[in-house]
């Protein structure tokens, strides 16, 4: 039975992609801090902010069974407000979350996937590490850096049989809209803030349905040579080819015009 382990997996992206691939066969465990389990889906206490509590959830599992076939690092959250008036504690725990979570979960189960000489990590990026959205930069940043991080780690584990890639999912309709740490500091003085977010949610809530992030999730699992990244949904992949062949400061003046 091929075993997946997937950070993150208790709600939106993750819940979606725990079900899918344990109705395919699949043996999973979620870590997470909430998770309840079900069937095919074996829950584990896990906090990425710890990096004690994440080598215990990844001993746990190897405790029941003796591979991990791929590991999805998923678990993250949004904040928003303007850049000159985010205290700094809340933009080091976004990064915190969001990409020192995936290194220390990483770093966790790569012992493992070098052992067996085998095995494929997949990290949930954004679009928006791609096309930084205003008004959310410190998500924009942390994803960003799992980017350049899973790039990196490729050439790093390339030897030893292990893929990496990243799925930059675009606007989907879950819970993570309405779990957004929002700040309103300095709205007074940056007047578009409000609009920005107001938009970016609404964009949010109209989006794509989370399983369709979970089918690309169970394609890059099990496809034969992986790319390094995945855009989720037609249309964001058009945006993001586009960012590669336009200047970037026209790519840059289209998103203010979208957000303001």
């Amino acid at each position: 039975m091929r075993t997946l382990v997937i950070s993150g997996g208790s709600s939106g992206i993750g819940r979606a992609t725990t079900e899918l691939f344990a109705s395919r066969g699949w043996q999973v465990y979620e870590l997470s801090r909430s998770g309840k389990g079900g069937e095919g889906v074996i829950h584990v206490d896990c906090d990425v902010c710890s990096e004690d509590s994440c080598r215990k959830a990844i001993q746990e599992v190897l405790r029941q069974t003796d591979h991990i076939d791929v590991f999805i690092s998923n678990a993250g959250y949004g904040i928003s407000g303007a850049i000159e008036f985010t205290k700094i504690a809340d933009a080091e725990h976004q990064m915190d979350v969001n990409f020192m979570g995936a290194v220390r979960l990483t770093q966790a189960v790569l012992p493992q996937l070098r052992k067996q000489h085998g095995g494929r990590i997949i990290y949930t990026s954004s679009v928006a590490a791609t096309l930084a959205v205003p008004y959310q930069a410190f998500y924009s940043a942390s994803k960003a850096a799992i980017n350049a991080m899973a790039l990196a780690l490729q050439n790093e584990v390339r030897e030893f049989g292990i893929s990496v890639s990243v799925m930059m999912p675009g606007d989907v309709s879950t819970g993570f809209t309405d779990a957004r740490d929002k700040s309103t500091a300095g709205e007074d003085i940056y007047q578009g803030a409000n609009k920005a977010i107001t938009t970016m949610e609404r964009d949010e809530r109209g989006g794509m349905n989370p399983m369709q992030m979970a089918r690309l999730f169970c394609h890059i699992a099990t496809c034969r040579n992986p790319r390094p990244q995945y855009v989720g949904g037609f249309s964001y992949r058009v945006f993001c080819f586009l960012d590669r062949i336009l200047p970037k400061r026209l790519v840059n003046w289209i998103e203010w015009k979208v957000y303001s």
